[in-house]
């Protein structure tokens, strides 16, 4: 663990900072373009699966890659992340079916199986307790600022140039991430060499039960945003937005603005407050997507959807590192990776399943998103209506 007296702006952080905002443009370029891919490969109906079958397979890695950056170190798990989307953008001109679409949208997810589970860990091991919010909140800034440009970037090379340039677009920034990668330093004291048992799972490997409380909120949270990554694209081209990839840039740009801030509240007032209010933010912020029948409207919401998730994710990071042991925070971090990916997923199978591509159900599946965001602020509002059950964690963060 760094030592408090150390600064967190150090080239440690730097350089994961900088390869996750590369690893994070990476493989959000192509999500704009996918669903009108899919279907110009007749497979219209199927485009729930395009961010399901994603993260169906991210979730199922999560206990290998939390066990392994545990055992391995952190390093070499980011890198296997972005290995992955390293391959796929190769890969998704020479599999141009429907089966093989699908298949490869399976293999991508293992890439966010890996480097976030891995990334979370390395920054809590570099960077005092007591500033894991800020620090947090300052790499996701990092990695959405990827999530914000890698959208705008794809839809633009897609309309100048073609899709196949999009897919070898998106394995060069996986490229760049790995480079660097390979010249940070390992923060897993003790590590163990690979072999098959490093693979070997047993029910005590899956979850970590003390994180739990953060993972209910992580997963009943982004529902929503599986939801927004299957039917918003259309839905912009419903509105006569050009550059699908728009909504996503600026949602992202209002989540850079307030993460830093955010993650700094978190550890000065604790992170249940700053949570119910991100949890608020949202379920407006989806309600007005849904209402709004004109750009400004739909670009307003997309604003107060970006100040909600630029709340919740720094704060819901720091929750399960505060509640994590230190000895297996990879475990406890990939526990609150499978809850977000179980979100999205269900978030886009069942928008997908609604959707068929009748666009008079956005604004529905819209509101419906929101009021699974509300079923997360009532267990908020009810787990800590009991003191004594939760003392542990309202100490802890009393501590930070």
């Amino acid at each position: 663990m760094a030592d408090k007296a150390n600064p967190i702006y150090n080239l440690h952080f730097a350089l994961v900072c900088l390869s996750s905002f590369l690893f994070s443009c990476s493989f959000n370029m192509l999500i704009p373009e996918l669903p009108g891919y899919l279907s110009s490969l007749g497979g219209a109906e199927h485009k729930g699966l395009i961010i399901a079958l994603f993260t169906l397979t991210a979730g199922i890695s999560r206990p290998f890659s939390g066990r392994l950056t545990d055992t391995l170190g952190r390093v070499p798990v980011m890198a296997v992340g972005s290995i992955v989307c390293f391959i796929c953008g190769f890969l998704y001109p020479i599999l141009s079916t429907v089966a093989g679409f699908l298949f490869l949208r399976l293999l991508h997810g293992f890439s966010t199986g890996f480097k976030p589970t891995a990334t979370a860990a390395y920054v809590a091991d570099i960077v005092p307790r007591e500033r894991w919010g800020e620090a947090l909140g300052l790499h996701g800034l990092c990695f959405s600022t990827g999530l914000a440009i890698g959208p705008a970037i794809g839809s633009n090379i897609r309309l100048g140039f073609s899709l196949n340039a999009l897919f070898y677009t998106s394995s060069l920034f996986a490229l760049m991430s790995i480079a660097i990668l390979m010249n940070m330093k390992e923060t897993l004291k003790h590590k163990k060499v690979f072999s098959m048992a490093s693979l070997k799972i047993s029910r005590k490997d899956i979850i970590a039960v003390e994180v739990l409380p953060a993972a209910v909120v992580t997963l009943l949270a982004y529902v929503a945003y599986g939801a927004i990554l299957t039917v918003i694209p259309d839905w912009s081209q419903h509105l006569g937005i050009v550059n699908k990839g728009l909504f996503f840039m600026v949602f992202t740009v209002a989540s850079l603005v307030i993460r830093f801030i955010a993650g700094r509240v978190s550890d000065r007032y604790g992170r249940i407050a700053v949570i119910n209010a991100g949890l608020v933010l949202l379920i407006l912020a989806l309600f007005v997507i849904g209402f709004s029948k004109t750009i400004t409207g739909f670009m307003a919401g997309g604003v107060i959807y970006g100040v909600a998730t630029g709340i919740l994710s720094p704060a819901l990071n720091a929750w399960t590192v505060d509640m994590s042991h230190p000895d297996h925070r990879g475990k406890a971090m990939a526990t609150m990776y499978i809850s977000l990916e179980a979100g999205i997923g269900l978030g886009a199978l069942i928008s997908g399943w609604l959707y068929q591509d009748v666009i008079s159900k956005v604004p529905f599946i819209m509101y419906a998103s929101g009021v699974v965001a509300v079923l997360a602020f009532i267990y908020m509002l009810l787990r800590h209506k009991i003191p004594s059950k939760h003392k542990n964690d309202l100490l802890l963060e009393s501590d930070i």
